[in-house]
């Protein structure tokens, strides 16, 4: 039995894309995912696998999605250990004093030619930046809702991705790790 993360992008954002998670639970279990934890609302779920095929699971939750809802989030799955890789790689980790300003982009595929130098161009002195295969790493110490950089940074980098802030990505971390059965939050 593996543990893995999963992530969807937009849903219950704005009052569009609406799915609940008890939902979303139900979904992931009928396709014989185990042990499902939610975290709010926003599309994060923490679930035991015991199958080859993990590969496939992000198709089959979105299309699941689309059939019920009418709708296809982004999907990226994670297994616990590249989760914690992302974490332990973390960059700007010495730099944070509050995890609200610190962000994990969840690349779809790893990009093949990003922006690089209008990244740069567009990030505040206070920001920094930091690229891997398949994160965007973004401090912003000023808030992520004044950042230009954070609004183009999808574009410029050319494959899709899903945020999420350091708290987050701790508390899911703590979910993965905490002993199975537990409650859902």
């Amino acid at each position: 039995m593996n543990t893995y993360i999963t992530l969807l992008r937009g849903i219950n954002v704005g009052g569009h894309n609406s799915l609940p998670m008890k939902t979303l639970t139900a979904i992931m279990e009928n396709l014989g995912l185990e042990n499902i934890r939610t975290y709010i609302q926003s599309g994060n779920v923490v679930f035991d696998y015991s199958g080859q095929d993990a590969f496939l699971l992000p198709q089959k939750i979105k299309s699941e999605i689309d059939q019920q809802f009418g709708f296809s989030p982004l999907v990226i799955i994670l297994t616990l250990q590249e989760f914690e890789r992302t974490v332990a790689n973390n960059p700007f980790g010495h730099l944070v004093s509050d995890p609200q300003n610190l962000h994990f982009g969840f690349l779809a595929s790893k990009p093949d030619q990003p922006d690089l130098i209008r990244m740069e161009s567009l990030k505040a002195n206070s920001e920094q930046f930091h690229l891997t295969d398949r994160v965007f790493y973004l401090f912003a110490p000023m808030g992520i809702g004044k950042s230009k950089l954070a609004t183009q940074v999808e574009k410029l980098l050319g494959v899709p991705m899903t945020d999420r802030n350091f708290r987050t990505v701790q508390k899911l971390l703590e979910i993965a790790n905490a002993p199975a059965n537990h409650t859902k939050n």
